[in-house]
C-alpha cells in the first residue's frame, strides 16, 4: 500500500499540473477572443473608452479571467516544482520562483485595468478634466499594461524554459514534447525582447508565437492529464 501510494503521488501532482496547463490556455483564449479583442482597439482611445464604459462588466469579467490565469500559473508551476525537484532542487527552485514572479507583475497589470475604470469613471461635473483628455490618459495606462505584460514574458520564458529542460533532462514526458517547450518559451523570451526594443514590430509575429505556445501549453496540459509523467524515471531520481 504504502509502494502505491509513493508510485500515485506524481501522478496527481502531474495532473494537477495538466489542469492547470488547460485552464490557462483555454481561460487565455476567451479572453483575447470575447474581451480584448471587443474592448481594445489598437490606436484609438476614443473608440476603447467608448467601448469599456458601454461594456464595463465584460471589462470587468476580463478582470477575472487574467487573475484565473495568473493564479493556475502559481498552482502548475508548484505541481512541477513538486515533480522536478527530485531532478535539480535549485533549478526546479528558480523555475518556480521566476514563475510566481511573472504571477506577481500580471496581478500588477490587473491593478492598471482598475486604474483605467476609475479614470474613465471620472467625467463628472467635478472632473478636472475633459473626457477627451480622461480617454487619452485611459489609453496610456492600457499601453503601460501592455508594456508591463512585455516584462511578464520575460518571466515566462525564464521559468517555464527551466521546467522543460528539467522535464527533457528527465525524460518524464517525451523529450520531443519538452524539447518542443524548450524551443516555444525561448521564443516567447525572444518576442518579449523584440517587443521591448521594437515596439512598432509586426502584430504578425506575436500572433504566430502566441498561437504556438498556446498549442504547446494544450497539448502539455493534455498529457499530464491522461499520460501523466513516467513512473519509472520518476523512481529512478526519486
Amino acid at each position: 500500500m504504502t509502494n502505491r501510494a509513493a508510485e500515485a503521488s506524481p501522478l496527481v501532482y502531474a495532473r494537477v499540473a495538466g489542469v492547470a496547463y488547460l485552464v490557462i490556455t483555454i481561460v487565455a483564449v476567451l479572453y483575447g477572443s470575447l474581451v480584448e479583442s471587443k474592448l481594445i482597439e489598437s490606436g484609438n482611445d476614443a473608440a476603447t473608452a467608448t467601448n469599456i464604459l458601454a461594456n464595463e462588466s465584460l471589462f470587468r469579467v476580463g478582470i477575472v479571467l487574467v487573475l484565473i490565469i495568473y493564479v493556475s500559473v502559481v498552482v502548475a508551476s508548484w505541481a512541477l516544482y513538486v515533480i522536478l525537484r527530485t531532478v535539480h532542487k535549485n533549478l526546479a527552485l528558480l523555475a518556480l520562483l521566476l514563475r510566481s514572479a511573472e504571477a506577481v507583475l500580471g496581478a500588477a497589470t490587473v491593478l492598471i485595468s482598475f486604474v483605467v475604470l476609475y479614470v474613465l469613471g471620472d467625467n463628472g461635473p467635478s472632473s478636472a478634466f475633459e473626457p477627451e483628455q480622461l480617454q487619452v490618459l485611459a489609453g496610456r495606462f492600457i499601453d503601460v499594461r501592455t508594456a508591463g505584460l512585455d516584462i511578464v514574458l520575460i518571466f515566462i520564458g525564464l521559468g517555464a524554459t527551466v521546467f522543460c529542460y528539467l522535464l527533457f533532462k528527465s525524460r518524464y514526458i517525451p523529450k520531443p514534447l519538452a524539447a518542443w517547450g524548450i524551443l516555444t518559451y525561448l521564443s516567447m523570451l525572444s518576442l518579449a525582447l523584440v517587443s521591448i526594443l521594437f515596439p512598432n514590430h509586426p502584430l504578425m509575429l506575436a500572433n504566430v508565437l502566441y498561437g504556438v505556445g498556446a498549442s504547446f501549453e494544450l497539448v502539455l496540459g493534455l498529457w499530464l492529464v491522461f499520460k501523466g509523467v513516467d513512473l519509472q524515471q520518476w523512481e529512478q531520481y526519486a
